[in-house]
């Protein structure tokens, strides 16, 4: 093999790297950002369930209803609603809503439904022993 096909091979597996690296490189991109977005999903769902434990808590305690509400949404992500129920001896407490999608060049992923419900039964309220 002469010189200047040795030359010519070695230009054009540069050419050929750099191909790859233009194509390659706003993949990993893409992917990077959307596993950061199911990350944000993950960590959304969690809150949304401590808001739901908290607010059952301070109504099992005797709380206010108004202000044990406003405990959970002060843990809730935005966008999620806290609703209460009482079904006998059982306080149910639901925190549901939606998480908007990240937008941008991954604007075509949809949104998250965070849902979460805790239960609670309410504590005695007698003067302890």
């Amino acid at each position: 093999m002469s010189r200047l096909s040795r030359r010519r091979s070695a230009a054009v597996q540069r050419g050929a790297v750099t191909a790859e690296l233009a194509v390659g490189l706003p993949i990993l991109l893409a992917v990077t950002a959307a596993l950061t977005w199911l990350v944000a999903v993950a960590v959304g769902q969690v809150r949304a369930v401590d808001a739901a434990r908290e607010t059952a808590r301070a109504l099992a305690r005797g709380e206010d209803p108004a202000a044990a509400i406003a405990l959970g949404e002060a843990v809730a992500p935005d966008g999620v609603a806290i609703t209460t129920a009482v079904s006998g001896q059982r306080i149910v407490v639901r925190a549901s809503g939606r998480m908007e999608g990240p937008g941008g060049f991954l604007g075509s992923l949809p949104g998250a439904r965070l849902e979460a419900e805790a239960v609670a039964v309410p504590e005695p309220t007698g003067a302890g022993p």
